[in-house]
């Protein structure tokens, strides 16, 4: 009897370690207000990030604005960096076109 009691506690505790792998692989990652959610099985991301200070695009090391109204939106390599070059000249392009400001 206190075998069989031993065995299904082992049991239940097991499968709900293993039903909890798949959730923490999906887990979003956030560092300074920066939220990546890897996709299943490629090397692709879907990324959600503030613009930066535009005020800081013509610095080296540009600054996130935490306190914008509201967040890029962005899939493709997880390995993409949101202060990279790429990001600075696409939002140096965004921003001379007014794009965020009035959506046009």
């Amino acid at each position: 009897m206190n075998k069989r009691v031993s065995l299904l506690s082992n049991l239940l505790l097991s499968s709900t370690l293993f039903w909890g792998l798949p959730m923490a692989q999906g887990e979003e990652l956030t560092t300074n207000r920066i939220v990546k959610v890897p996709t299943d099985g490629s090397n692709y991301c879907h990324m959600k990030f503030p613009p930066m200070r535009e005020e800081t695009l013509s610095w080296p090391q540009p600054v996130l604005d935490e306190n914008a109204g509201h967040l890029i939106d962005f899939y493709g390599p997880c390995d993409y960096d949101p202060l990279g070059a790429d990001e600075i000249k696409a939002q140096r392009r965004m921003g001379a076109r007014g794009i965020f400001e009035n959506g046009d």
